[in-house]
């Protein structure tokens, strides 16, 4: 068998796989069983739409318990005491100016199963993320997306707020 990949996760994102989990294992798992054990008292399992739904969640909440375990297992943390503050790296809030637009937007560099790019959060991955990791302060980088070239001029870096 192959070995996986290590992931790398930020302080804080490592944090909630490991909340999650025990949430899933001490909380969740404890209702779901509840919810079979109700479930079952309606009698004949047969046709027992409770009861097929009570089982289909407790699948996904297994499922995901492994999945947690997994990544958990397979994950390098970033020392981010260790990232330099003059350069962008995971672990480091930026804020650019995207040329084109003369927009600011500020960025959370963070490992790929945290991104959320919704919230601010991007991979070291993508190809933003990419363009950015090493960039300091008044450097211009292009970065190739979907749509084309995205020029952006690194305006700031910090390292991110762990909460």
């Amino acid at each position: 068998m192959a070995t996986k990949a290590k992931q790398l996760y930020t302080e804080s994102g490592y944090r909630a796989l490991v909340e999650e989990l025990d949430y899933l294992k001490n909380t969740r798992r404890a209702e779901v069983k509840e919810d079979i054990a109700v479930a079952r008292s309606f009698g004949d399992l047969s046709e027992n739409a409770e009861y097929d739904e009570a089982r289909n969640e407790q699948a996904k909440v297994e499922a995901r318990i492994l999945e947690l375990e997994d990544m958990i297992a397979n994950a390098t943390v970033v020392d981010e005491s260790a990232i330099k503050h003059d350069s962008v790296n995971i672990g480091s809030v930026v804020k650019v100016l995207d040329v084109e637009f003369d927009e600011e937007i500020e960025y959370s560099l963070v490992g790929s199963n945290e991104a959320n790019p919704l919230l601010g959060k991007i991979s070291d991955q993508s190809p933003v993320g990419r363009a950015l990791i090493g960039a300091q302060v008044g450097d211009e980088v292009v970065a190739d997306v979907p749509s084309g070239q995205l020029r952006l001029r690194v305006l700031a870096v910090s390292r991110a707020k762990n909460v």
